[in-house]
């Protein structure tokens, strides 16, 4: 039932141009939204909805997800860094899509979000391509960077310096900005220093804790 539920929901995705790169049809195709999901709403795992996880977060919405991703421009082998990694599916995606030669950080800023996330991901056996990490993500992980690609899953009032100053040149970063619960999806290319921005429409995302979060 659930596998069929799929399909049409990739096959939406796809007649509406949210989704067209192979890397991302097929991160949806293997990656079992229902095991990111609490168990009274496994049913609705593939409707293009967010779902609540708990603690007020959510998991995001397919379609946002595969925006997020197709933005992202993933051609393999990238080293990501996630800021919110709420159950672990979207570092999930976004670790199938890159391969087995890349690898994703995620930061969540919950404890008991963190360690969800983690069994999550060891479900599917992406342990070994995903770190989930508890912490202020606004300050973004100084350790592994610089980035390829920086994808977040939180509404910033303002893009956090440390993530520019993690991204590589010519990275990407995708990033919802804006105050409450609603923002403008942004997408930020970094090239020779300079930051270059530009608004993909409206989203709504719960707000970025820590220290240059809400």
């Amino acid at each position: 039932m659930l596998d069929e539920k799929k399909k049409r929901l990739i096959k939406s995705l796809r007649s509406q141009g949210y989704v067209s790169s192979e890397r991302v049809i097929e991160a949806f195709l293997q990656i079992p939204r229902e095991n990111f999901v609490p168990d009274e709403f496994k049913p609705f795992s593939y409707s293009d909805t967010p779902l609540r996880i708990g603690n007020d977060q959510t998991i995001s919405a397919p379609h946002m997800v595969g925006m997020m991703l197709e933005m992202l421009e993933l051609s393999g082998g990238e080293k990501i860094l996630e800021i919110g990694a709420g159950s672990g599916y979207h570092a999930s995606m976004a670790a199938h899509a890159i391969g087995e030669h890349g690898h994703v950080y995620t930061i969540e800023y919950i404890e008991e979000l963190s360690k969800i996330a983690i069994a999550n991901i060891k479900s599917i056996g992406l342990d070994n391509r995903i770190t989930v990490i508890n912490a202020d993500g606004s300050k973004g992980l100084e350790e592994h960077a610089p980035y390829d690609r920086i994808m977040v899953a939180c509404g910033a009032p303002k893009v956090p310096q440390p993530l520019i100053d993690q991204l590589k040149d010519e990275g990407i970063m995708v990033i919802p900005i804006g105050s409450g619960y609603y923002q403008d999806l942004v997408r930020l290319v970094k090239k020779d220093g300079k930051v270059t921005e530009e608004s993909k429409g409206g989203c709504a995302f719960v707000p970025m804790r820590g220290e240059h979060g809400v």
